[in-house]
């Protein structure tokens, strides 16, 4: 891959979008395409398959892993730089195993980190960032203990099951945006999910929710 190899943004929050623009043009690439969903992206990639995808992998439009790892086996000229804000460790390990395609960088890592990730992919290699690597390094028997869910975090898993939005959550709790969006994250972290799709399965095998709630 070279300095002309496109690179394309999935992700769906708009700063976010900002800032990796400005890294890469920081960097010298040409001006990233953004893709608001997974159709638009698999339309870009059919027609410019020698690609970077830069994606937010917790909030884009993909259902599951093996979903993603579908993707990356149909381009099989692109390159996946996957940009989280936090990603669990059984996600990131299998990922890795799975395909070289894949680099992995956190959005709170360092703008050094976040250049390096975008050069490495665009050069082929894989990334991974700091924090990551050293979560990836601990032994087994020092893995991070999944909590049980407390009864708040079960209602609003079932409502997220239900898909509901976190301001619709919000609203029907009388609770702040903020409240529910914390809830959210932690109920992914304990579950070790990392995005809807993976946390409504674990609700319709927990029995939260029925098959004919989950079709409504």
């Amino acid at each position: 891959m070279t300095q002309n190899t496109e690179i394309i943004i999935a992700d769906n929050q708009d700063i976010t979008c900002a800032g990796l623009i400005h890294a890469c043009m920081e960097i010298g690439t040409q001006m990233p395409v953004r893709v608001e969903d997974k159709g638009a992206l698999m339309e870009r990639l059919a027609a410019e398959q020698r690609a970077v995808v830069i994606m937010d992998y917790t909030l884009f439009d993909v259902n599951d892993i093996d979903e993603l790892l579908i993707l990356s086996q149909r381009f099989a000229d692109t390159r996946w730089l996957i940009f989280s804000e936090d990603l669990s460790r059984d996600f990131v390990r299998r990922l890795l195993v799975m395909s070289a395609k894949f680099g992995i960088v956190l959005k709170d890592s360092t703008m050094f980190e976040i250049k390096t990730a975008i050069r490495s992919s665009m050069n082929g290699t894989r990334f991974v960032c700091q924090r990551m690597t050293e979560l990836m390094m601990l032994a087994e028997n020092q893995q991070e203990e999944k909590t049980a869910l407390t009864p708040t975090e079960t209602e609003i898993l079932k409502d997220i099951a239900l898909g509901m939005t976190t301001r619709e959550i919000a609203e029907k709790r009388f609770s702040s945006f903020h409240t529910v969006n914390t809830h959210r994250k932690n109920i992914f972290r304990k579950l070790g999910v990392n995005n809807v799709h993976e946390a409504t399965k674990y609700a319709l095998r927990a029995g939260l929710i029925d098959s004919a709630e989950y079709c409504i």
